[in-house]
């Protein structure tokens, strides 16, 4: 904690003495110049992404509605977890999304300067809200399925509030640590961004000032936090395949196919991440697919892999739809 508050200082320093010998940002507005200049191909994505966004809402709305209406996900403690997980996709998604399907039918693709840094403030807050998220959900899987019998009161309801506040937490200073010097930069010369929207290490490049120091922050912070976070859930996983094997082996494909989904979830998010923060030979075309990969696919995936393969959500959906029935002759 000492040396990460001594590191905040000295950056502190450096890009107090960037602002005085350098004009604060003159700026108004950034250029975004998006996936492609074919009129044809931007009425395609129109199509496309508006109906993968209409998708994200309705897939990830109806896991917080089932888990909120039905007593038996409520009461369970992987659910939880999931709504909350799907509250975090919904906005993540609605940050970035929204603006770019409006972009493609405008010809200047333009962002307020304001609107860019809020932009990167929201991504990175739900992005190490959602790391640390996914984290806490491979420990619950680990307590389900390696201690059973005490599965309810070691996660209980106390414990997965914690753990949902302290995620926002950390995504809050997750991002506050890079954009504290991010806001501070001058700005007064290229103004275009080769992506779909505001991304850090893309508007980063664009001030008026050596920002080497930053660029390796955003590695350190991002990239390696991303990097981590990967490996700890992945040796998380491989513990708990070996305790199974270890007590049953005809257990090991039950793990396996409940741990499947989460697997795949934390690959896909993951992934992106890294190759975007932590890669340095990653191409501009490479690190726009990536972008829209994470805060578009990802949030698509999610709902269709936790709900459409799961028993326990088609069934919570069954009671529903039966409950609605029995009422509807009442009403």
């Amino acid at each position: 904690v000492n040396i990460f508050m001594t590191t905040l200082c000295v950056l502190s320093i450096i890009i107090k003495d960037i602002s005085e010998e350098t004009n604060n940002s003159v700026l108004n507005e950034f250029i975004l110049l998006g996936l492609t200049n074919s009129w044809e191909l931007e009425i395609f994505f129109f199509v496309i992404f508006f109906l993968v966004y209409a998708s994200i809402l309705a897939g990830n709305c109806l896991i917080i509605f089932m888990v909120t209406l039905d007593s038996h996900l409520h009461s369970t403690p992987m659910y939880f977890l999931l709504a909350n997980l799907s509250f975090l996709d919904i906005i993540l998604s609605t940050v970035t999304v929204p603006k770019m399907i409006i972009d493609f039918f405008r010809e200047r693709k333009t962002i307020s300067f304001w609107g860019c840094m809020a932009q990167i403030f929201l991504a990175h807050l739900l992005g190490g809200s959602e790391m640390t998220l996914l984290i806490v959900m491979a420990i619950d899987r680990y307590v389900a399925i390696c201690k059973p019998l005490h599965y309810m009161t070691i996660m209980n309801h106390r414990i997965l509030v914690g753990s949902v506040l302290l995620s926002w937490m950390i995504g809050f200073v997750h991002t506050m640590s890079q954009m504290v010097f991010m806001v501070s930069l001058p700005f007064c010369g290229p103004n275009e961004i080769d992506d779909v929207f505001c991304d850090l290490p893309l508007v980063l490049k664009l001030a008026c000032t050596d920002t080497y120091v930053l660029e390796l922050l955003v590695v350190a912070f991002s990239g390696l936090l991303s990097l981590i976070s990967f490996i700890l859930l992945l040796v998380s996983y491989i513990v708990i395949l070996v305790t199974v094997w270890h007590h049953s082996s005809s257990g090991l494909s039950k793990a396996l196919s409940t741990l499947s989904a989460h697997i795949t979830v934390v690959i896909l998010f993951f992934g992106s991440l890294i190759l975007i923060y932590a890669w340095p030979v990653s191409s501009y075309s490479l690190d726009k697919f990536l972008s829209v990969f994470y805060s578009v696919i990802t949030p698509l995936l999610n709902p269709i892999i936790y709900s459409l393969r799961n028993k326990e959500m088609k069934a919570a959906m069954i009671r529903l739809r039966s409950r609605h029935i029995s009422f509807k002759p009442n009403l």
